[in-house]
Protein backbone atom coordinates (compact mmCIF):
# COMPACT_ATOMS: atom_id res chain seq x y z
CA UNK A 1 0.00 0.00 0.00
CA UNK A 2 1.36 3.36 -1.07
CA UNK A 3 2.30 5.54 1.90
CA UNK A 4 2.86 8.83 -0.13
CA UNK A 5 -0.11 11.52 0.96
CA UNK A 6 -2.14 12.93 -1.35
CA UNK A 7 -3.72 16.49 -0.85
CA UNK A 8 -7.23 16.57 0.19
CA UNK A 9 -9.71 18.42 -2.21
CA UNK A 10 -9.56 21.18 -0.26
CA UNK A 11 -6.44 22.08 -0.14
CA UNK A 12 -5.93 21.40 -3.86
CA UNK A 13 -8.27 24.00 -4.62
CA UNK A 14 -6.69 26.57 -2.26
CA UNK A 15 -3.19 25.10 -4.03
CA UNK A 16 -4.63 26.40 -7.29
CA UNK A 17 -6.12 29.54 -5.97
CA UNK A 18 -2.55 30.81 -4.54
CA UNK A 19 -1.02 29.73 -7.85
CA UNK A 20 -3.75 32.02 -9.93
CA UNK A 21 -3.23 34.70 -7.58
CA UNK A 22 0.42 34.85 -8.06
CA UNK A 23 -0.30 34.65 -11.71
CA UNK A 24 -2.37 37.31 -11.41
CA UNK A 25 -0.22 39.53 -9.76
CA UNK A 26 2.62 38.97 -12.04
CA UNK A 27 1.25 39.57 -15.23
CA UNK A 28 -0.13 43.33 -14.03
CA UNK A 29 3.46 43.89 -12.33
CA UNK A 30 4.77 43.15 -15.64
CA UNK A 31 2.25 44.38 -18.15
CA UNK A 32 2.58 48.04 -15.83
CA UNK A 33 6.45 47.91 -16.16
CA UNK A 34 7.33 46.80 -19.38
CA UNK A 35 3.98 46.99 -21.34
CA UNK A 36 1.13 44.69 -22.50
CA UNK A 37 2.47 44.41 -25.80
CA UNK A 38 6.39 44.02 -24.90
CA UNK A 39 5.76 40.89 -22.01
CA UNK A 40 5.39 37.36 -22.63
CA UNK A 41 4.28 34.52 -21.06
CA UNK A 42 7.30 33.05 -20.09
CA UNK A 43 8.27 36.60 -18.34
CA UNK A 44 5.07 36.44 -16.29
CA UNK A 45 4.98 32.43 -15.61
CA UNK A 46 9.08 32.83 -14.09
CA UNK A 47 7.87 35.79 -12.09
CA UNK A 48 4.83 33.68 -10.64
CA UNK A 49 7.61 30.74 -10.38
CA UNK A 50 5.79 28.39 -11.79
CA UNK A 51 6.77 26.30 -15.55
CA UNK A 52 5.81 28.13 -18.76
CA UNK A 53 3.06 25.03 -19.24
CA UNK A 54 1.04 25.40 -15.97
CA UNK A 55 0.42 29.21 -16.96
CA UNK A 56 -1.78 27.65 -19.73
CA UNK A 57 -3.85 26.03 -16.98
CA UNK A 58 -5.08 29.22 -16.14
CA UNK A 59 -5.15 31.69 -19.40
CA UNK A 60 -5.58 30.65 -23.09
CA UNK A 61 -2.78 33.01 -23.97
CA UNK A 62 -1.41 36.48 -23.27
CA UNK A 63 -4.70 38.27 -23.87
CA UNK A 64 -6.45 35.90 -21.48
CA UNK A 65 -3.98 36.62 -18.97
CA UNK A 66 -5.19 40.28 -19.52
CA UNK A 67 -8.30 39.00 -19.08
CA UNK A 68 -7.62 37.67 -15.30
CA UNK A 69 -5.94 40.83 -14.63
CA UNK A 70 -8.98 43.21 -15.51
CA UNK A 71 -11.46 40.59 -14.13
CA UNK A 72 -10.74 41.38 -10.65
CA UNK A 73 -10.53 44.70 -10.77
CA UNK A 74 -14.04 45.21 -12.44
CA UNK A 75 -15.74 43.09 -10.49
CA UNK A 76 -14.30 44.87 -6.90
CA UNK A 77 -15.14 48.33 -8.71
CA UNK A 78 -18.57 47.77 -9.75
CA UNK A 79 -18.89 45.87 -6.23
CA UNK A 80 -17.80 49.07 -4.77
CA UNK A 81 -19.90 51.73 -6.86
CA UNK A 82 -22.88 49.52 -6.01
CA UNK A 83 -22.43 49.75 -2.65
CA UNK A 84 -22.01 53.68 -2.36
CA UNK A 85 -24.62 54.28 -4.95
CA UNK A 86 -27.53 57.61 -4.16
CA UNK A 87 -30.18 55.37 -3.84
CA UNK A 88 -32.70 58.17 -3.86
CA UNK A 89 -30.87 59.95 -6.68
CA UNK A 90 -32.23 60.50 -10.14
CA UNK A 91 -31.07 57.51 -12.59
CA UNK A 92 -29.22 59.64 -14.66
CA UNK A 93 -26.61 60.37 -11.43
CA UNK A 94 -26.95 56.64 -10.70
CA UNK A 95 -25.11 55.83 -13.91
CA UNK A 96 -22.32 58.29 -13.87
CA UNK A 97 -22.24 57.38 -10.25
CA UNK A 98 -21.35 53.47 -10.97
CA UNK A 99 -19.56 54.38 -14.59
CA UNK A 100 -17.36 57.00 -12.79
CA UNK A 101 -15.87 54.53 -10.80
CA UNK A 102 -15.11 52.40 -14.13
CA UNK A 103 -13.65 55.27 -15.53
CA UNK A 104 -11.21 56.29 -12.95
CA UNK A 105 -10.18 52.53 -12.52
CA UNK A 106 -9.32 52.68 -16.39
CA UNK A 107 -7.60 56.32 -15.50
CA UNK A 108 -5.27 54.58 -13.31
CA UNK A 109 -2.88 52.10 -15.55
CA UNK A 110 -4.74 54.24 -18.72
CA UNK A 111 -2.11 52.11 -21.44
CA UNK A 112 -2.89 48.46 -20.21
CA UNK A 113 -6.51 49.76 -20.11
CA UNK A 114 -6.55 51.24 -23.71
CA UNK A 115 -4.97 47.58 -24.78
CA UNK A 116 -7.95 45.75 -22.71
CA UNK A 117 -11.00 47.37 -24.31
CA UNK A 118 -9.21 46.75 -27.36
CA UNK A 119 -9.11 43.00 -26.80
CA UNK A 120 -12.85 43.18 -25.34
CA UNK A 121 -14.33 42.40 -28.86
CA UNK A 122 -14.37 38.57 -29.69
CA UNK A 123 -12.01 37.40 -27.08
CA UNK A 124 -12.05 34.25 -26.27
CA UNK A 125 -10.68 31.83 -22.95
CA UNK A 126 -11.54 30.90 -19.62
CA UNK A 127 -10.71 34.48 -18.09
CA UNK A 128 -12.55 36.28 -21.32
CA UNK A 129 -15.63 34.00 -20.45
CA UNK A 130 -15.53 35.12 -17.12
CA UNK A 131 -15.48 38.73 -18.37
CA UNK A 132 -18.16 38.04 -20.48
CA UNK A 133 -20.29 36.46 -17.52
CA UNK A 134 -19.24 39.66 -15.58
CA UNK A 135 -20.27 41.73 -18.43
CA UNK A 136 -24.22 40.01 -18.01
CA UNK A 137 -24.49 40.59 -14.91
CA UNK A 138 -23.70 44.31 -14.72
CA UNK A 139 -26.31 44.60 -17.43
CA UNK A 140 -28.86 42.79 -15.08
CA UNK A 141 -27.85 45.34 -12.18
CA UNK A 142 -28.37 48.04 -14.82
CA UNK A 143 -31.44 46.79 -15.53
CA UNK A 144 -32.31 47.00 -11.98
CA UNK A 145 -31.20 50.48 -11.74
CA UNK A 146 -33.91 51.07 -14.72
CA UNK A 147 -36.63 48.97 -13.06
CA UNK A 148 -36.20 51.33 -10.09
CA UNK A 149 -36.29 54.82 -12.05
CA UNK A 150 -39.91 53.18 -13.65
CA UNK A 151 -41.22 53.19 -9.58
CA UNK A 152 -40.32 56.50 -9.65
CA UNK A 153 -41.56 57.81 -12.69
CA UNK A 154 -38.81 58.50 -14.41
CA UNK A 155 -38.90 55.70 -17.09
CA UNK A 156 -41.63 54.55 -19.05
CA UNK A 157 -43.42 51.70 -17.88
CA UNK A 158 -43.52 50.03 -20.87
CA UNK A 159 -39.87 50.12 -21.61
CA UNK A 160 -37.90 46.80 -21.44
CA UNK A 161 -35.48 47.16 -18.63
CA UNK A 162 -32.91 44.92 -19.96
CA UNK A 163 -33.26 46.60 -23.41
CA UNK A 164 -32.76 49.93 -21.86
CA UNK A 165 -29.63 48.18 -20.19
CA UNK A 166 -27.80 47.47 -23.15
CA UNK A 167 -28.56 50.93 -24.76
CA UNK A 168 -26.77 52.65 -21.75
CA UNK A 169 -24.06 50.28 -21.69
CA UNK A 170 -23.76 50.43 -25.47
CA UNK A 171 -23.27 54.39 -24.59
CA UNK A 172 -20.70 53.86 -21.85
CA UNK A 173 -18.48 51.62 -24.72
CA UNK A 174 -18.97 54.28 -27.15
CA UNK A 175 -17.48 56.79 -24.35
CA UNK A 176 -14.55 54.37 -23.70
CA UNK A 177 -14.02 53.74 -28.14
CA UNK A 178 -13.94 57.80 -28.41
CA UNK A 179 -11.25 57.53 -25.77
CA UNK A 180 -9.23 54.94 -27.62
CA UNK A 181 -9.42 56.06 -30.54
CA UNK A 182 -7.65 59.54 -29.70
CA UNK A 183 -11.02 61.93 -29.99
CA UNK A 184 -11.18 62.48 -26.64
CA UNK A 185 -8.94 61.85 -23.07
CA UNK A 186 -10.71 59.62 -20.37
CA UNK A 187 -11.80 62.39 -18.72
CA UNK A 188 -13.55 64.51 -21.46
CA UNK A 189 -15.06 60.95 -22.12
CA UNK A 190 -16.80 61.06 -19.32
CA UNK A 191 -17.69 64.59 -18.95
CA UNK A 192 -18.85 65.74 -20.94
CA UNK A 193 -19.09 62.78 -23.73
CA UNK A 194 -21.13 59.95 -21.00
CA UNK A 195 -23.11 62.24 -19.46
CA UNK A 196 -24.63 64.19 -22.79
CA UNK A 197 -25.09 60.85 -24.39
CA UNK A 198 -26.87 58.98 -21.02
CA UNK A 199 -29.14 62.29 -20.53
CA UNK A 200 -30.11 61.95 -23.77
CA UNK A 201 -30.81 58.43 -23.72
CA UNK A 202 -33.15 58.69 -20.71
CA UNK A 203 -34.87 61.81 -21.97
CA UNK A 204 -35.91 59.14 -25.01
CA UNK A 205 -37.21 56.01 -22.07
CA UNK A 206 -38.99 59.41 -20.02
CA UNK A 207 -43.06 58.36 -19.90
CA UNK A 208 -44.84 60.35 -22.78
Amino acid sequence: MSTVRKASPSRRAQNKLDKRERIRKAAFELFVKHGFDATTTKAVARRAKIASGTLFLYAKDKRDLLFLVFGERLRSTVDAQMATLPRQAALLDQLMHVFGGLFRMYGEQPELSAAFVKHLPGAQGPNADSVNGLTLSFLHQVSMLVQSAQTRGEVDAEVPPMVAAGNIFSLYFGALMTWLSGFATLEAALEPGLRDALSLQIRGLSPR
